[in-house]
């Protein structure tokens, strides 16, 4: 590939188990760069550092999932003749897993450490460490509020240099510089690159303001707004195990053709990266969830199945509600008869085996669980199906299976990996 088309970041995890007054565990993922570049450029390797936090603080991490999609859904502003609109406001403080980047800001930059979140998309400074001045910080002078459910921030507009890599620099990126905030323990604030609607009405005065994917396109450092996003599964430290690519895909992450759905018609999940799909249940096609609306989602850790298609398939795999960890439990001998779980999208089944539909074991205990269970990371969403929601592919199903989020082209992608069959678990 050449410069102006696609640029890679590296990701990989090192864990360290912090404890937590609320006596649940705390994981952070430490993650170093790979020194081989992924996607070729004229440049050296566009890298960027990431921390990977697994926080279950207080709560079960599927009480956390739920509650964030309940937000979701509450949050939605459905509009006749707006089919195509997506915006949510996500409570980014209670997502399990999120992605942390060392982010320059102003010139000489200054790091912060901003969550990475495609379910936002206001960039913003000032939750832990203060907003440094410098020659290239412009106050606009408007006023900036977000609320992201249980944590938000309020500040002022500016607008600044931002740089997230030596090869992706921003110039005249609007920030928001927070006077105050609630929710942000820890980090400084938010790296957000979902769509430009989610910013509608944030700024005073100002409809939408321009994404930082959208200023890298219009400064001509990618040349179409598309993400790429890679994980692939693991329990060890210091592999490289991620890689998100800004104005393309990286052909070499996935081993099969990428099947693209369009945007759902359907609300409130067309509001979102909503797609339609359906889910099967083993080699006889058992009906799980019938084809509906839900969306795919990057901030949320477990996948999320309306109530009547989580109890089939509760009964379908033997499993038992775990009230420590809010997941379902299986037995050694129902888990070695249980059969895989598949997602019918576009007309292509995307397999989750019987090991992806399991929770690490080696992390167990970082969610409250005993270290010898197994967990399974299919959960209730709370609701029946029939409400225009009635599912959540989250990171665990993300893990398996390489995804696009096409902007341009208004669709979603998804393709086989070399670890969707991994048997980590």
């Amino acid at each position: 590939m050449h410069w102006g088309q696609s640029q890679s970041l590296q990701i990989s995890p090192v864990f360290t188990m912090l404890l937590l007054p609320t006596l649940i565990a705390t994981v952070l993922l430490s993650l170093s760069i790979s020194a081989t570049p992924l996607v070729q450029v004229r440049e050296p390797s566009v890298s960027l550092p990431f921390v990977l936090k697994l926080n279950v603080s207080g709560s079960t991490l599927a009480d956390i999932d739920r509650a964030r999609a309940a937000h979701l859904i509450s949050s939605s502003k459905a509009r006749p003749g707006q089919l195509d609109r997506r915006t949510a406001s996500v409570d980014v403080t209670n997502t399990v897993v999120t992605y942390v980047a060392s982010v320059g800001v102003g010139s000489p930059p200054t790091s912060y450490d901003l969550l990475i979140d495609t379910g936002s998309s206001n960039t913003w400074v000032g939750a832990d460490k203060a907003y440094a001045k410098t020659s290239t910080s412009k106050s606009t002078g408007k006023n900036v509020s977000v609320s992201y459910g249980s944590g938000s921030f309020s500040g002022t507009e500016y607008t600044d240099t931002v740089t997230l890599s030596s090869s992706l620099v921003i110039a005249d990126q609007s920030i928001g510089v927070a006077s105050s905030s609630s929710g942000f323990d820890g980090v400084d604030g938010i790296l957000g690159i979902g769509p430009v609607d989610l910013t509608q009405d944030t700024v005073s005065g100002t409809s939408t303001v321009p994404t930082v994917t959208d200023n890298l396109f219009s400064q001509g450092t990618i040349s179409s707004e598309v993400v790429g996003i890679y994980y692939a599964p693991t329990q060890t430290d210091s592999i490289t195990n991620g890689e998100l690519t800004f104005g393309g895909v990286d052909a070499g992450k996935y081993t099969s053709a990428i099947t693209y759905t369009a945007i759902t018609s359907t609300s409130p999940a067309n509001e979102f990266w909503g797609i339609n799909e359906s889910i099967t249940y083993g080699s006889t096609g058992a009906n799980i969830l019938s084809s509906t609306a839900g969306i795919v989602d990057t901030g949320t850790t477990l996948v999320l199945i309306a109530t009547d298609a989580f109890n089939r398939y509760t009964s379908a795999t033997g499993a038992t509600p775990d009230s420590a960890t809010g997941m379902l439990k299986i037995s050694s001998t129902n888990y070695a008869n249980l059969q895989s779980l598949y997602f019918n999208i576009a007309g292509t089944a995307f397999e989750l085996t019987k090991n992806a539909q399991t929770w690490p074991r080696a992390l167990n205990t970082a969610i409250g669980g005993s270290s010898g269970s197994i967990y399974l990371v299919v959960s209730d969403l709370g609701t029946n199906s029939g409400k225009g929601l009635d599912f959540i592919n989250g990171y665990t199903f993300l893990e398996r299976f390489y995804s696009v989020f096409d902007t341009t082209n208004n669709r979603v992608g998804f393709a086989e990996t070399a670890h969707t069959s991994d048997t980590y678990n």
